[in-house]
């Protein structure tokens, strides 16, 4: 049974048994201590946490979930994957133990023709929580699992709970039994190789308080409301029922692994050290691709450092394997090929995909040889000092900034003849682990700081927004933080989050900035809001300051938005969509839109871009959006089904997260996205869009900066007022200024070039006295000086090397002469080969010159270069060259 086929099951039978279909939410986490979906019941989190209300109170899903704190990991077992589908039901107070338990047996051992997976009962072995009675009751004797197939194991295997204060509770799962080839018999509690969990039935019953670990926590009680939360690995079912050893064997990695033995000759179970390999390639490329898929792009940071790193870790394997060329490009068309019968999406953005991909397959082969050079530097200054061992901080050097693995570091190192401090790398990695481990942990806190605000919105419900159709009106205050923590009061001066029960204030969100304003009270009193957040789904938090009186919570209020900054940045909102239209007309669908920010009068808008926008197209993208601001195209918000949205063609932004029913905002027959922001009503009220410029923000991605309205209108007049100072220094018309001043620069240019000639030949001339004056020093020709500042290290080394060939026949002969550049001492010395054969190198010389300088250098042992940071030192310099001269020779 093919995965795609095991995916249609799950949600049929489901959906059939009164579930609510709820599809993949991306990958890219709506949740500030996640970087990524790590799990299946991830984007069902706020239903859980009483934050939001669910949709229904049956749902199922399979959701795509990304976990990589074992990275290295990957390949060299077959259990460890970065990628994985968690097929899912959940019951919100409905269904409990009983409910989940017959359904999973049901689909697990219904027969295919049924619609089921055909599972042999008599392979399905049950662990259950330590004191979970009713759980074994109901498998032995509702579902007839004989008692010797049912055990019993502890908190740390069999009970769930989200890491941090919250809903917790026992768990059931159910493991298939291999065979005896796969080990000892005696269930999971004994052979967990051989007994495959394969999925888990959450009770969620209980709330647990605070506690580090699985199992050092305190259970505070029972749940108003129990739930059910389940998961099934879709890799793990998928290699039972396709009869392979392991996931990596199954239909959508095997083609992968196949398609890089088809690219380099490398065979699947020849060798171990290949087949590590090969799952690497198969696991990271699928990986990239679900990715980028859903909006992420290769960095240096977070989830685009992820990726990144499994990108080049696959590309580096593939290099192990053989191959010499880009590899990229073949290997994500048979993912997308696979993966798009689940996630038709994936086909029809596959010209993205491939731009970002084979982008960072560029960025990273050019890393390689960037690297390569750093490697080599390091290599001889390793062997220079008489070392046999390469650092462990360069190693993490090459790993941290070049993108080079380990193994990369170590094999070009054994190649140079040198091993690899590991123990200094990996402690360097560790470090950096740690750091980011008590980062991650500091950020699970975050949901103890949203308690305040769910006792709001418990007590109040959510905010209504009116700030569609009205920009004030009476509300009431429902909710009152001072200094962050639930008060009844505030006074004159206290900084303060006030709760609306409706407000006509915008919340900063999708990229458009907050409203600013006031909110008086009956009382007389004054609130200034400098912000609005929303901390918590549906509740509009005022931040800001009592300006007079006194604030209580339940007072009247007359909430009223600044109108200038609110049409303003509506303008600004309305030109980012018309951007990203006139973008997508111009450079394809793959200019999809990465982020936004929308203020008054300006915005930036970032999208996907493999390479810099040409000026040409960026000024065909600015007459587009002005041409069709002329059109007075009205602007149309609309509610509808999401469905209905997509099937109308509206544009919906990577990373978002939306609801059943979203807002669709249409430009006339231009622009139609999904949006929650303000907007104009007409697109002649922006006046006039000027786009100032794009430039790149990380790889595969671009940003371009504009004004719109009156700030438009001002940039250029100010850009007029120069052009007009230009013309008058230049006395021509405006349309001849490039040429002219392109003419001038020539000019001077071409005057820079006679000076530098001069000065090279001024330098120069001074060779042959220096040479005549060369000083003895037992039986060495010596020439030391101090030329004129300024002269540059290439009219510097041309002088020593000049000076170096004057001197008479075979005689040893030493030139080292120093100078000031942009006050920094510098020196070059060189040797003939006579002084070499005494001893005397033109590195040893230099190191010597350049520590007495307060620096370092190198080189050749016939010529070296270095430098200093005391230019006074210059004097003590040459009389320690002119000494270890008199020493060596």
């Amino acid at each position: 049974m093919e995965s795609a086929e095991i995916r249609r099951r799950w949600l049929s039978f489901f959906e059939e048994r009164g579930h609510t279909v709820v599809p993949s939410a991306s990958l890219i986490a709506d949740d500030p201590t996640l970087l990524l979906v790590n799990a299946g019941m991830v984007p069902f989190k706020p239903y859980f946490l009483g934050e939001a209300k669910p949709p229904a109170p049956r749902a199922t899903s399979v959701q795509k979930c990304v976990r990589t704190p074992d990275i290295e990991e990957v390949g060299k077992t077959t259990r460890h994957g970065t990628f994985f589908q968690m097929c899912g039901n959940f019951s919100f107070g409905d269904y409990f133990k009983e409910g989940a338990i017959t359904l999973a047996w049901e689909l697990l051992t219904g027969s295919v023709e049924d619609g089921g997976y055909g599972l042999d009962p008599e392979r399905l072995w049950i662990t259950v929580y330590l004191d979970d009675d009713e759980a074994e009751s109901i498998w032995r004797d509702k579902i007839g699992v004989p008692a010797e197939r049912i055990q019993r194991l502890g908190k740390k295997d069999n009970f769930w709970s989200m890491g941090v204060p919250g809903p917790c509770g026992p768990c059931s799962e159910i493991n298939y039994d291999r065979g005896p080839e796969f080990g000892v018999e005696g269930g999971p509690a004994v052979n967990d190789e051989r007994y495959v969990e394969i999925w888990n039935l959450v009770f969620m019953q209980y709330e647990r308080g605070a506690g580090e670990g699985k199992e050092d926590f305190p259970i505070l009680g029972d749940l108003p409301s129990k739930n059910i939360d389940t998961g099934l690995g879709l890799e793990r079912l998928a290699m039972i029922l396709q009869g392979v050893q392991n996931m990596y064997e199954t239909d959508t990695l095997r083609v992968v692994m196949d398609k890089a033995t088809e690219l380099t000759g490398v065979r699947y179970g020849d060798k171990h050290d290949a087949d590590v390999s090969l799952r690497v390639v198969a696991d990271h490329i699928r990986t990239s691709v679900m990715l980028i898929g859903d909006g992420v792009t290769p960095g240096n940071e977070g989830r685009g450092y992820v990726l990144r790193r499994i990108m080049r870790r696959a590309i580096r394997n593939m290099r192990l394997m053989g191959a010499t060329g880009p590899v990229v490009a073949d290997l994500i068309d048979v993912v997308i090929k696979t993966m798009g019968q689940q996630y038709p999406e994936l086909i029809t953005d596959r010209k993205r995909i491939e731009s970002v991909a084979l982008a960072e397959e560029a960025a990273f082969l050019k890393a390689l040889k960037g690297g390569t050079n750093i490697l080599d530097t390091a290599v001889t200054e390793t062997k220079a000092a008489g070392g046999t061992v390469l650092p462990g901080d360069k190693a993490f050097l090459l790993h941290d900034t070049w993108g080079f693995p380990i193994d990369l570091t170590l094999e070009m190192a054994a190649e140079q003849g040198l091993s690899v401090d590991e123990d200094g790398f990996r402690r360097l990695m560790k470090e950096q682990r740690e750091r980011a481990k008590a980062d991650a942990r500091a950020k699970k806190t975050g949901h103890a700081d949203l308690s305040a605000y769910r006792e709001v919105a418990d007590t109040a419900g959510s905010t209504q927004f009116t700030g569609y159709n009205y920009t004030e009106g009476e509300a009431t205050v429902v909710g009152l933080l001072v200094d962050g923590v639930p008060s009844p009061a505030a006074t004159e001066g206290d900084e303060v989050e006030v709760v609306l029960d409706r407000t006509p204030f915008y919340a900063e969100g999708g990229g458009q900035l907050a409203d600013q304003g006031r909110i008086k009270l009956d009382t007389g009193a004054v609130i200034e809001v400098r912000d609005v957040q929303q901390p918590v789904p549906g509740v509009s938090v005022h931040k800001g300051s009592v300006q007079v009186g006194e604030v209580t919570v339940g007072a009247s209020a007359y909430a009223a938005i600044d109108i200038r900054r609110r049409r303003a940045i509506a303008r600004a909102h309305s030109a980012t969509h018309l951007t990203h239209q006139a973008l997508r007309d111009a450079l394809g669908p793959t200019a999809a839109q990465a982020g936004s920010e929308n203020s008054p009068g300006r915005f930036r808008f970032d999208f996907g871009s493999p390479a810099a926008v040409p000026g040409t197209v960026l000024t065909d993208v600015e007459q587009k959006i002005n041409e069709v601001l002329a059109r007075e195209l009205d602007v149309q918000a609309e509610i509808m089904s999401i469905d209905e949205a997509k099937k109308q063609g509206a544009i919906a932004e990577f990373g978002e997260k939306y609801g059943e029913r979203v807002r669709v905002v249409t430009i006339g027959d231009f622009s139609k996205e999904l949006c929650g922001g303000t907007h104009v009503h007409n697109t002649a009220q922006l006046g006039l869009v000027k786009l100032l410029g794009e430039s790149s923000i990380g790889s595969g991605v671009r940003r371009i900066e504009a004004l719109v309205g009156v700030d438009a209108y001002n940039f250029l007049a100010r850009e007029h007022t120069v052009v007009a100072q230009l013309q008058e220094l230049v006395k021509g018309r405006p349309e001849e200024l490039p040429e002219k001043i392109s003419g001038m620069l020539a000019k001077l240019k071409d005057a820079e070039k006679e000076i530098e000639k001069f000065r090279a030949e001024k330098v120069l001339a001074a060779a042959a006295g220096l040479a005549s004056g060369a000083k003895d020093v037992r039986g060495v020709a010596l020439v030391t000086g101090q030329v004129p500042d300024g002269t540059s290290a290439d009219d510097l080394r041309k002088l020593v090397l000049d000076v170096r060939g004057r001197i008479q026949g075979d005689r040893p002969a030493v030139v080292a002469l120093l100078t000031v550049a942009n006050g920094r001492p510098l020196t070059v010395i060189a040797t003939n080969e006579a002084a070499r054969e005494r001893g005397l190198k033109a590195g040893d010389l230099v190191r010597t010159a350049a520590k007495t300088l307060g620096g370092g250098g190198g080189g050749k042992p016939d010529v070296a270069q270095g430098g200093g940071q005391n230019p006074d030192a210059i004097g003590d310099a040459v009389a320690a060259v002119e000494r270890l001269v008199t020493e060596t020779a």
